[in-house]
């Protein structure tokens, strides 16, 4: 049986929109600006981190819109990769994103759920310890992490059109919620005049211990500071992994990819305004209370909740754990959703347990799904995923520029092919891409070997498993 007629093509244009968003909205744009801060040390320049973070999102979402029309199968990202270069490099990206990018960012965010669950019921804690044996302990905030994978695990598991009432009112909630918080934090700041102590200083980048930032320095600064913007962006192109269930997805898979990452860049751009209109950028780490801290010593880089709590006192805190809650499990739901298509994909092809390229009755991998799910689950025993997520945004970036990359390979190997939409600004916009990311990457060699390197090592280990599912493949 065909793919078309085994997938239930059930997500509209609104559908793939509200996954784009709710993928990339998670936890990431309440916690990084502070590191931001630390690295940058001035409220402009942690604007323009942003903004260049968007527009790179934007034209990278531009730019995939022309092989998702051309190309409008599950997998997304693994078949134009695959088809641009070669099998192997399609395995490689989906290995990494087996090992690293999506099962590490899912069991982040499902702890992340976990975290922000515990302020508002103590029980779930890191220290509150349900099993230890040598060097194997569960704690209850890990039981709620994976716990909150195997729900989210099996609402898909019922199919895309259950799957999708949930992300649509996951994404539609905290979109509205995030819209409260854009107001509140507009109108009610007044007496904190944050935002006239931060134009004294807009635009003079220092580091946390007074020195002037220039030149490469701050080429560098901006660069190691666009990782926790880069990945609180990420995981926008989800939604070309489930090519096979958009209606009509040689339209609505380019449009959902503009629409969705337009607007969580402008969300996140006026969110990081309100930060500095309520919170001082430049603070002191042993600062009293939320104010003398600022952005850069928000408890615990918490910068989403120091401003609540500075706008509303102590139930700020707790409003803002009830949002995180409801962010990061729908975008754990979208991940979860999405995921589990690049490995059917990958099985197809002989690169993936053999079981995860069947759909069950309901017209989902269900296989691949739950091998997912159990890979999440250690990660989040393990306790590594907080390592593995330094490692995803090189990673990541790397498999981005092949990609864009690929638009220009297969516009000399396939001339002919049909493209109901073409990536906009071509060449000039897809070039550019490439160039500030390798950029980026360049900076983060030099400058953060520890995200670098053991990141391309996890893709460079995929090398000798290819081979080896190859011969199995071939014996079987």
């Amino acid at each position: 049986m065909s793919e078309q007629k085994q997938f239930v093509r059930a997500l509209t244009l609104m559908d793939s929109t509200a996954i784009v968003i709710g993928s990339m909205i998670g936890s990431g744009i309440f916690i990084v600006s502070a590191d931001m801060s630390r690295l940058l040390g001035s409220p402009g320049w942690l604007i323009i981190a942003w903004l260049i973070t968007g527009a790179m999102t934007l034209i990278a979402a531009l730019s995939y819109g022309e092989l998702a029309g051309m190309m409008p199968k599950a997998g997304g990202q693994y078949v134009y990769l695959r088809e641009a270069f070669n099998p192997l490099t399609g395995f490689l990206y989906g290995w990494t994103m087996f090992m690293v990018i999506q099962t590490g960012t899912i069991a982040a965010v499902a702890m992340a759920f976990a975290k922000f669950t515990g302020v508002l019921i103590p029980w779930f804690s890191p220290d509150n310890y349900l099993f230890k044996f040598a060097f194997i302990k569960v704690n209850t905030l890990q039981l709620l992490g994976i716990s909150s994978i195997i729900l989210i695990t099996f609402i898909n598991l019922k199919g895309i059109k259950l799957g999708k009432i949930v992300q649509n009112s996951f994404t539609f909630t905290k979109i509205a919620a995030l819209a409260g918080v854009l107001l509140a934090g507009f109108i009610l700041v007044k007496p904190f005049q944050a935002w006239s102590v931060n134009t004294n200083y807009f635009w003079d980048a220092v580091t946390t211990s007074g020195t002037p930032i220039t030149g490469l320095a701050l080429i560098a600064a901006i660069g190691t500071a666009m990782v926790g913007s880069v990945f609180s962006s990420d995981a926008w192109n989800n939604i070309t992994f489930t090519a096979g269930e958009v209606i009509n997805p040689k339209r609505n898979i380019p449009l959902s990819l503009f629409f969705g990452t337009l607007i969580v860049t402008v969300i996140y751009i006026s969110v990081n305004f309100v930060y500095l209109n309520i919170l001082p950028l430049r603070g002191i780490e042993s600062g009293a209370g939320v104010i003398e801290k600022g952005i850069q010593y928000a408890s615990q880089d918490r910068v989403g909740t120091a401003a609540l709590q500075a706008l509303m006192g102590a139930s700020g805190a707790v409003l803002m754990a009830i949002f995180i809650m409801i962010s990061t499990f729908g975008c754990n739901n979208g991940l979860i959703l999405a995921g589990s298509r690049i490995y059917y994909a990958m099985a197809l092809d002989g690169l993936f347990f053999k079981s995860s390229a069947k759909l069950n009755s309901k017209g989902v991998p269900a296989k691949s799904m739950i091998f997912q799910a159990i890979w999440c689950s250690l990660l989040c025993l393990s306790g590594t995923y907080g390592d593995l997520l330094d490692y995803v945004v090189f990673a990541a970036l790397l498999f981005y520029i092949m990609t864009i990359s690929g638009i220009f390979i297969l516009r000399r190997k396939q001339p002919d092919a049909e493209r109901p939409y073409k990536a906009f600004g071509y060449p000039f916009l897809p070039a550019l891409y490439i160039l500030l990311a390798s950029v980026m990457m360049i900076v983060l060699l030099i400058y953060k070997p520890l995200y670098t390197w053991p990141g391309l090592m996890i893709v460079l280990l995929g090398l000798p498993v290819y081979y080896v599912w190859i011969k199995m493949g071939n014996k079987e």
